[in-house]
C-alpha cells in the first residue's frame, strides 16, 4: 500500500484516522517533540496523575489499612480486564503482578517441573537478553540443555528451524511473539501447535505485542505467556507485568517462588504452603500498589478501541515509514531491519546504519526526535497507534534525513550512556 511520500498524504491519513481523538488521552507536555518511542515506554495517560493522587489521599491517607479491602484483589481484576479486551484470555487465567523476568522464572520453573524426564529448552538465540539470561540460570542449576535456535536479526525465528529442533527431550520452548529488536511477528498458533504435538510447553513474551496484535491466547491454544505494561499499554515506568496460564494448566503447575499471596486462605497464616487452585496461586507477595494502580487509568484508555482497530492504524503507520526509509533513507546508508512485510511485522521497525547510535543520541539532543538505539546498528522506530499521528512519521524521518544528509552527526561526540 502506498501511502505517497508527500507531507500532504499524512496530513489526509491523520485527517481520516478513527483514532485521532486517543491522543487527547495523554500529556504530550511537549508539543515540539515527536515521541517515536513508545515500544520502550508509552506516553503518560491524562487521568493517571488523578486516579493517583486520589488513591494517595483517599486510599492512604485516609482509608489507611482499610483500604486493602479493595486493594487485595487488584491484580485479578487487572488481569481479568487484560485478559477480555488485549490479550483473548478467559476470565481467571490472567494476573497483574511482578515484573515480566520474574514472572518468565516463575512459569519456566512451573513448566519444567511439569515435564520430568525432558532435558532440553529451546529458545531464539536473538530474544530478549533478560530472557536468555534466565535461561542459561536454569540450565546451568538444573543441568539442562538450552538450545539457542539460530535467528535472522531482521526476520525472526524460521518455523522450520523450530519445529526441526522439537524432539520428545523437548520440555519448555520460550519465544517473544515480537522480536524487541527486529518487530519479526512469529505465528503463535502455529508455533502452539508444533509444540503441542511434541509434548513440550510454550512460554511466550508478549512484551511487544501486547495492545498493538490482536491475541488470541485462548484459541490459539496457548500454554503460558508474560509481558509489560508499560509499552503500548501505558502503564508507566516499571508497571507490573502480567502472567497468563491456561485454565487447565494451573493445578498441575506449582511455582517455585512460594508466597503468601498465593496460599490459600491467606490470612489465616496456616503453617504449611497450600497453594489456592486458581491463577493466584502463581502470586507471591504484597503488591506494589501505587504502580499496580497506574496501569489501571491506562486500560480505561486502552479499552476504548479495540485491538484490531490499533492494529490497522499500527500497519499503516509502520508502511509510511518503511515507505519513507526506502525513498529517503537507503540512499544515505540506511537498511530496513525488519520483514519489509506488514503481516511479518509488529509495530515497530528497526533502521540498520553504521552510526546509529551516534545518530539516535544527535536525534535526542538537537532535533528533539526520540528514538533508540539497539546494539549493533539499529535505530528502532516505535509509533504507538494511540497517540502518535502520521504526520509525527513523516516528520520525524524528514528531520532524520536531514541531520543525516547534513553530516552534523559525524561531529557530535559518542556519549556513553546507560540508557539507549
Amino acid at each position: 500500500m502506498k501511502h505517497g511520500t508527500g507531507r500532504a498524504a499524512a496530513e489526509e491519513l491523520d485527517a481520516a484516522d478513527p483514532l485521532s481523538e486517543l491522543r487527547n488521552a495523554f500529556v504530550c507536555a511537549e508539543p515540539e517533540t515527536l515521541y517515536l518511542d513508545g515500544n520502550s515506554l508509552g506516553r503518560l495517560p491524562s487521568g493517571t496523575a488523578g486516579f493517583l493522587e486520589r488513591l494517595l489521599v483517599d486510599g492512604w491517607g485516609t482509608g489507611l489499612v482499610r483500604s486493602w479491602e479493595e486493594w487485595i484483589d487488584w491484580s485479578g481484576r487487572l488481569g481479568d480486564r487484560l485478559a477480555a479486551h488485549t490479550l483473548g484470555a478467559a476470565p481467571g487465567e490472567v494476573v497483574v503482578c511482578d515484573s515480566t523476568s520474574v514472572n518468565l522464572y516463575k512459569l519456566a520453573v512451573a513448566a519444567l517441573d511439569s515435564r520430568p524426564g525432558r532435558r532440553t529448552v529451546l529458545a531464539d538465540a536473538d530474544d530478549f537478553p533478560t530472557n536468555r539470561y534466565i535461561l542459561q540460570g536454569l540450565a546451568h542449576q538444573r543441568d539442562l540443555r538450552l538450545e539457542a535456535l539460530p535467528s535472522d536479526p531482521d526476520h525472526g525465528l524460521d518455523l522450520h528451524v523450530l519445529r526441526r529442533a522439537l524432539g520428545q527431550d523437548v520440555a519448555l520452548v520460550v519465544l517473544s511473539h515480537v522480536s524487541y529488536r527486529s518487530g519479526a511477528l512469529l505465528d503463535m498458533a502455529a508455533v502452539n501447535e508444533a509444540a503441542a504435538r511434541a509434548g513440550a510447553l510454550v512460554l511466550w513474551d508478549l512484551s511487544h505485542a501486547a495492545g498493538v496484535i490482536p491475541l488470541r491466547l485462548g484459541a490459539d491454544g496457548a500454554d503460558l505467556a508474560v509481558g509489560s505494561t508499560y509499552k503500548y499499554l501505558n502503564g508507566g515506568p516499571g508497571s507490573p507485568a502480567f502472567l497468563y496460564v491456561r485454565d487447565e494448566l494451573q493445578q498441575r503447575l506449582r511455582q517455585p517462588l512460594w508466597g503468601w499471596y498465593g496460599q490459600r486462605d491467606q490470612f489465616r497464616m496456616a503453617e504449611a504452603y497450600d497453594p489456592v487452585d486458581g491463577i493466584d496461586r502463581f502470586l507471591v507477595g504484597t503488591p506494589p500498589v501505587l504502580s499496580l494502580a497506574a496501569v489501571e487509568p491506562a486500560l480505561d484508555v486502552v479499552e476504548r478501541v479495540p485491538v484490531g482497530l490499533v492494529r490497522e492504524k499500527s500497519v499503516r503507520l509502520g508502511e509510511l515509514a518503511v515507505e519513507l526509509a526506502a525513498d529517503w533513507l537507503a540512499p544515505l546508508g540506511f537498511r530496513l531491519a525488519s520483514p519489509p512485510e506488514a503481516a511479518r511485522r509488529g509495530a515497530h521497525i528497526a533502521l540498520a546504519h553504521p552510526e546509529a547510535s551516534r545518530i539516535c543520541q544527535g536525534l535526542r539532543r538537537e532535533e528533539k526526535v526520540i528514538c533508540d538505539f539497539r546494539a549493533p546498528d539499529r535505530l528502532r522506530l516505535g509509533p504507538a497507534p494511540l497517540y502518535t499521528r502520521f504526520t509525527d512519521v513523516w516528520d520525524g524521518l524528514a528531520i532524520l534525513r536531514d541531520f543525516v544528509r547534513s553530516g552534523r552527526y559525524e561531529r557530535l561526540p559518542l556519549a556513553a550512556t546507560r540508557v539507549t
